[in-house]
């Protein structure tokens, strides 16, 4: 038994993992370890892969594969000491949470998780992800954490739902029911390792409920291993009525270990400076956008469907795009990014479609706040979906995200009122717009890897 990988020439770059097995006439039966994670190329026998992510790591320099890199190398040791620290756990079962509950039973200690932050593009997902596939337990999970955040949304929904009608919508049980603990209760269930990719904080119906969440997640023994490219004091940022939120920042501490990995190299802009084929245009371009246009019917010939309009039902809304073929998308800037969209319809369409074309795109800067922000959680969904990418857009990559901060806009964050209701503090809006500043760099590296060719063979890999 052999862990495939798909290669990728000397970069330490993010990767899905699949199991196979040989059958005796030599077809391959695929059995997907991680949904939602990235592709690399090597193959490990499994007694190297049972070490831990140490030992895969080293395999993959050995044989190549990877880069050598100090500061990966200082955070795969750290992901190896979780892993060795969680062999043999096991999470309280239901019975034992039973006593618990009745105060007959001690507190669990389960073992610390591991919080990594640094910059964009130095490998964060990659070794994240080596780790989730080495871990011997069916009960793992490695979900970005937008997705997360919406699926305990809609878990929230559903249980408030549910005891409504059964207790009336006049009784005050229901207006004072508690759906966290149960909803804890069910993911711990499911899952006692759960992986997060790009852990960031940005909207305050989640800031309000992280720290009860984790709580009781921590509580039920569940294990936390995370990304993302803040530390955890720097979550939430200027967030609305973040002195709520600060309890939780705490309790991530309790339960994780924090290592900061920032090589100072970003990967995937390397990976596409080496890329032969254009997915990203400028206007500026001569026949950029007839090179577009010639793109999308290329794609369009290999479906088995007329371009066409479709309407889709996200959440009970209806969401309409002009122009579609097939599981191809030929949308523009405005019809995907100025208007209320989120993550959620964002998810929806990366399930839908295998490519999106987005036509249009300006300088993005504070003063196009709101579309800014649907472009950059637009791109963070189809990047973690292996979603590929054509872009024409005003400004070349680098300058596609102006950073610099006009005199209306400091006026507006001058003038704007904190969560204490202190006038005159410059970061007292929902955000003054660092944290968009801060996730451009990202969006940007990602941007680049989306448009190798590697990327774009991943999603036939996928699925």
């Amino acid at each position: 038994m052999y862990r495939i990988y798909r290669v990728f020439p000397l970069l330490p770059l993010c990767e899905k993992t699949f199991e196979i097995t040989l059958l005796q006439r030599g077809k391959l039966t695929p059995s997907f370890l991680a949904h939602g994670t990235r592709t690399l190329g090597t193959a490990e026998p499994l007694e190297i892969v049972d070490l831990g992510p140490l030992a895969t790591y080293k395999a993959r320099i050995k044989s190549g594969h990877l880069l050598e890199d100090q500061c990966q190398l200082q955070a795969i040791l750290k992901l190896q000491k979780t892993f060795d620290s969680i062999k043999g756990y096991t999470p309280a079962t239901q019975s034992n949470l039973l006593l618990k509950w009745l105060g007959m039973q001690k507190k669990m200690n389960a073992p610390k998780g591991l919080y990594i932050h640094g910059a964009v593009g130095g490998g964060k997902t990659m070794i994240m992800d080596l780790f989730h596939d080495t871990v011997q337990t069916n009960r793992k999970k490695r979900v970005h954490f937008n997705a997360f955040m919406l699926d305990i949304h809609r878990r929230i929904h559903a249980l408030k739902d549910g005891f409504v009608r059964q207790s009336g919508s006049k009784n005050s049980r229901a207006t004072n029911y508690d759906p966290i603990p149960p909803v804890a209760s069910g993911i711990a269930n499911e899952s006692w390792l759960i992986c997060f990719d790009e852990f960031q904080v940005t909207d305050i119906g989640d800031a309000m409920i992280l720290k009860r969440l984790f709580t009781e997640l921590f509580s039920l023994g569940v294990i936390v291993v995370a990304t993302s490219n803040r530390p955890p004091e720097d979550l939430y940022k200027n967030g609305l009525q973040r002195t709520n939120f600060l309890p939780f920042i705490q309790v991530l501490i309790d339960h994780c270990h924090v290592h900061c990995l920032d090589s100072g190299i970003d990967y995937r802009q390397l990976a596409a400076s080496n890329s032969e084929q254009k997915f990203y245009f400028t206007t500026q371009e001569n026949g950029a956008e007839k090179e577009v246009s010639r793109l999308f019917k290329l794609l369009c010939s290999k479906e088995n469907d007329n371009i066409r309009p479709r309407n889709f039902i996200v959440q009970g809304r209806n969401v309409t795009f002009n122009r579609t073929c097939g599981r191809v998308l030929d949308t523009t800037f405005e019809e995907i990014c100025d208007r209320p969209l989120g993550a959620g319809d964002y998810l929806q369409l990366s399930k839908i479609f295998h490519t999106v074309i987005i036509r249009g795109v300006p300088q993005l800067n504070l003063k196009l706040k709101s579309p800014a922000r649907r472009f950059i959680t637009l791109i963070d969904t189809l990047y973690d979906s292996r979603v590929r990418v054509i872009i024409s857009a005003d400004e070349p990559l680098q300058r596609l995200f102006s950073k610099e901060r006009d005199a209306e806009v400091l006026l507006q964050q001058t003038i704007s009122v904190d969560d204490t209701n202190v006038i005159g503090n410059q970061a007292a809006s929902i955000f003054t717009g660092e944290e968009e500043l801060f996730a451009y760099d990202r969006t940007v590296s990602r941007l680049s890897e989306m448009q190798t060719q590697d990327y774009w063979a991943m999603w036939d890999t996928s699925r």
